[in-house]
């Protein structure tokens, strides 16, 4: 496609924040106007860049004196703000007026709506209780949480206090939960007595006595009546409402601390080993989010947010930084496809949505439904729309245009949970091409890679950062020097962040996503991203999903598609045939697989994505732990010594 599939409106970007932000720098530092130059000023010269983020974004805190960044040459190992003080929760509770702060939806079944001067008041108790309980500065605060306002207010408390926030969803089985939370030592844990589902009440008192007995640094277990369970029984467990009984609002003492005290533990997927416990700071959180939400994003305090997640997945973390604006966060908990899958749709109409964001699998998934939003909602107020979690294909590019809405910026966004932010992601002040990742993230110096360290555009390489950015991690807890932390960034390149996925730079200055790169066939010598097969096998209606991998084969690597079929369909010699000649006609015969094999199930994380390097183990005979980091680990049984891999 020779020009873009949407274009902003001159009318609209012109009192956009990325406008006026640009604005200011051009006055300033005298650099040309255009969205290049300004990403180039902003790697170039990082300390005035973050800097003008503080002050544009209204950072409550003290940003002390120059320098505002040190040791700025080195990965890991630069200190940003060295002479601030900030409160996280502080920034976020700045609004305490009759607005709505939080709207929620829990299925069909629960609705609440929460203004953020009770939002304050809510934090003002939970943050007395826990200083009750005897939860000081550094100590780790655990929730094993749906996505409720409850788990926003009780992060806010944890972290008004100095203490460290870390969080599973419900969906997670005690081996999952203890893993993790395990390796940390919390001293107390949020939960709630049962969560929703599909239309069905799930019951976590086994679960919580479980994982009590398991983890017995846990002193006290906070458990919210959220469904009819039963209650845990047991000394250390005591119920949301005894918990902060008898006492009352009073004004939140926000005490400052260094920039990027520790604030968050969050967890790699942990299907390939023992989940990484990922220590990321207040400052850097704080100052990546509000520079994704209000400049890339457009958020202001009129705007109406929504993310699709659980509280397992670094997008919530994201999502509730939102309050820092003062726009309504729009929380849903449940089944995306219950009572069908339109669900979510009506929240946009009902609620007066104007950022909306999911995963790439929920647009397929939709698409795959045969479902038409645009026909069937009005989605008037819906201006934006991000899709993280895997790459979104061309095909859905066109889905979102097509089906859902005409004008609106799709915005598909790349980082992780290791920066609890974005390298890659939107811009609505510039046009979106088909497949294409808009932009690299201001003040982030990303760039691609071939194997020797060369850096290359319109080729497939490796994505990397090559300067230090706020949101890097603290490190990895229980890490002693930090030997863990930096195998997994700064090995493959020295003093470069490398982040683990393949890419390509495109024309337009965009990004196309194409799948882990330790997921990356190799048959021949030849590098193929696992999404460039995708693309071409969920274009074929018989088609669900399916899932690559690369299997050692006579001195080689031969490519084996898995393929989840809708009902009505089986795999067959002419489906074989069907699916082999769209991939060689539309990709190279190098993509073509070896192998097509029909599953029942394809295996995927709690955040929806594909696992590829789990499979792949199976396949080669090695033994997976940790299937509790899976959200249906049934579904790798069978890839175990599969026939049709022997021949």
């Amino acid at each position: 496609m020779d020009r873009p599939i949407w274009q902003p409106n001159p009318e609209q970007t012109g009192t956009a924040n990325m406008e006026l932000f640009t604005a200011g720098i051009v006055d300033r530092h005298g650099i040309a106007s255009g969205y290049e130059s300004l990403h180039a000023w902003s790697v170039r010269f990082p300390e005035d860049f973050w800097s003008s983020v503080w002050d544009f974004c209204g950072v409550i805190g003290d940003k002390g004196e120059k320098p505002y960044l040190v040791n700025g040459d080195l990965l890991p190992g630069a200190s940003w703000f060295p002479n601030a003080q900030i409160n996280f929760s502080e920034n976020l509770l700045r609004c305490r007026d009759e607005r709505t702060a939080l709207e929620f939806r829990g299925e069909d079944r629960v609705r609440q709506t929460i203004t953020y001067r009770e939002l304050y008041e809510q934090v003002s108790l939970y943050r007395q209780a826990l200083e009750a309980a005897g939860v000081e500065e550094g100590d780790r605060v655990v929730a094993y949480m749906p996505n409720i306002p409850l788990t926003v207010i009780t992060m806010l408390a944890v972290t008004s206090m100095g203490a460290i926030w870390s969080s599973c969803s419900p969906d997670f089985g005690v081996d999952g939960v203890v893993d993790r939370f395990g390796q940390i030592a919390p001293k107390l844990l949020f939960s709630v007595n049962g969560y929703f589902y599909s239309g069905k009440i799930f019951d976590l008192g086994d679960r919580l006595t479980e994982i009590l007995g398991e983890v017995s640094s846990i002193k006290k277990a906070v458990v919210f009546e959220y469904t009819n369970s039963p209650f845990p029984s047991g000394v250390r467990f005591i119920s949301g409402e005894n918990f902060i009984a008898g006492l009352k609002p009073s004004e939140i003492y926000f005490k400052r601390r260094p920039f990027n005290y520790p604030s968050f533990i969050l967890y790699s997927s942990g299907t390939t080993g023992v989940p990484k416990c990922i220590v990321h700071g207040a400052g850097g959180t704080l100052l990546q989010h509000l520079k994704e939400h209000q400049l890339h994003t457009d958020l202001q305090s009129h705007d109406r947010m929504m993310y699709f997640t659980t509280c397992g997945w670094m997008m919530w973390n994201w999502l509730v930084s939102g309050l820092a604006t003062g726009a309504t966060l729009l929380l849903y908990d449940g089944s995306p496809f219950f009572p069908n899958g339109n669900v979510l749709f009506d929240f946009i109409d009902e609620a007066g949505m104007t950022i909306f964001g999911t995963s790439a699998k929920f647009i397929d998934a939709v698409k795959k439904a045969d479902l038409v939003p645009r026909n069937t909602h009005n989605l008037n107020t819906l201006r934006s729309i991000l899709s993280t979690g895997s790459p979104l294909s061309p095909e859905s590019f066109d889905f979102v245009y097509d089906s859902i809405k005409e004008d609106v910026c799709l915005s598909s966004i790349t980082g992780g949970t290791d920066l609890i932010s974005c390298f890659a992601l939107g811009n609505p002040t510039l046009p979106v091409w088909r497949g294409e990742i808009q932009c690299k993230g201001l003040g982030m110096a990303v760039d691609v890679f071939d194997s020797e360290g060369g850096s290359i555009r319109e080729e497939k390489g490796e994505l990397v950062c090559t300067k230090p950015f706020p949101s890097m991690p603290i490190g990895f807890w229980n890490d002693d020097g930090g030997r863990k932390y930096k195998g997994a960034y700064f090995e493959r390149y020295s003093n470069v962040w490398h982040h683990g996925d393949y890419v390509e730079l495109t024309a337009h200055n965009g990004f196309v996503m194409l799948g882990r790169s330790d997921a990356v066939l190799n048959p021949g010598g030849v590098r193929i991203g696992t999404a460039e097969i995708y693309r071409q096998v969920e274009q074929l209606d018989e088609v669900l999903e399916g899932l690559v991998i690369g299997q050692q084969w006579e001195d080689d690597i031969r490519v084996i598609l898995f393929v989840k079929l809708r009902d009505s369909f089986t795999l067959d010699g002419s489906l074989v045939t069907k699916i082999k000649n769209h991939i060689r006609k539309n990709a190279t015969p190098r993509h073509v697989p070896s192998k097509v094999v029909q599953v029942g199930d394809i295996p995927r994380t709690k955040s929806g994505k594909i696992v590829e390097l789990a499979v792949r183990d199976i396949v080669h005979g090695k033994e997976i732990k940790n299937k509790e980091a899976l959200a249906n680990p049934e579904a790798l049984e069978f890839f175990t010594n599969l026939v049709e891999l022997r021949s």
